[in-house]
């Protein structure tokens, strides 16, 4: 049985927050300007963008929901991997096939999803 629309929009209100400010804090931690944050969270717009960093936004969309959840979980992995240097690993020229000798924020901030989800495999897969 699928939640109703307002459930869901309930459920997406209750995790903007929290979302919101781990992102901040992964954005902080990767050194990303605005522009790269923009682009990771999906949005073109700066006021929208200024507007979420004031905690001025009911509910992100889904999209943004996931978005944050593959950037979170990118993030995860990289402590687990590098404990040392997670944090930088995101800026390196990378080798790997799906960064192309491109850094991995490189990709990451394309604007599609689907880049995020790639990272994230790829990320995982790393791990084990």
């Amino acid at each position: 049985m699928s939640e109703a629309p307002a459930a869901k929009a309930l459920h997406r209100k209750d995790l903007t927050g929290p979302a919101l400010r781990t992102f901040s804090r992964i954005a902080e931690a990767w050194n990303l300007n605005e522009q790269e944050q923009m682009r990771l969270l999906g949005l073109e717009s700066r006021s929208t963008f200024q507007s979420w960093k004031r905690g001025a936004v009911a509910a992100v969309s889904k999209d943004t929901l996931e978005r944050i959840s593959y950037i979170l979980g990118i993030y995860k992995g990289l402590q687990i991997l590098l404990p040392k240097t997670a944090d930088q690993w995101v800026r390196k020229p990378n080798k790997a096939g799906i960064f192309g000798g491109r850094s991995a924020i490189e990709r990451m901030a394309s604007g599609n999803v689907a880049d995020l989800y790639v990272v994230r495999q790829y990320i995982d897969a790393q791990r084990g």
